[in-house]
């Protein structure tokens, strides 16, 4: 995987208010779980399309720098999320791997877990997606 992928802050945008149409064909939703750091800004964008104002974050670190640790060497701080429902969506930028919500949904099981992309090895990890992506390194507008 050495081809990168660049995601325009535009394309980004109109890729999260895609996924907030999936999100209202699905159900009703009034809770927000942010998985920090990707996660933050599509939750934000979802939390205002929705006007979702109950919002918590997860403390999540999956790669260091450009590299990704193994599952087992995680850190994760779940503990400021609060009580998860089937009203509530766990979100994040991109499902790579599906390890992420693979490490999260055993603490969310009635979470409803949404990404803005996901490559074919993460989207079975996934609830709901905007975008199928390529088996590139990804390049978002903040990296």
């Amino acid at each position: 995987m050495t081809e990168k992928l660049y995601i325009t802050w535009d394309e980004f945008h109109k890729d999260t208010k895609e996924l907030c149409k999936k999100i209202k064909d699905k159900g009703t939703f009034n809770k927000i779980i942010a998985v920090s750091r990707g996660g933050l800004l599509p939750a934000g964008i979802i939390a205002y399309d929705m006007n979702i104002r109950n919002t918590e974050v997860i403390n999540m670190s999956t790669y260091d720098g450009n590299k990704q640790r193994k599952s087992e060497d995680f850190e994760l701080d779940c503990s400021s999320a609060g009580m998860a429902d089937e009203h509530t969506l766990v979100v994040d930028d991109l499902a790579d791997t599906g390890n992420t919500f693979n490490l999260l949904r055993p603490m969310f099981p009635k979470a409803c877990f949404v990404t803005v992309y996901a490559k074919a090895k993460g989207s079975v990890s996934v609830d709901i997606f905007a975008h199928k992506m390529p088996d590139s390194w990804i390049v978002f507008p903040w990296d």
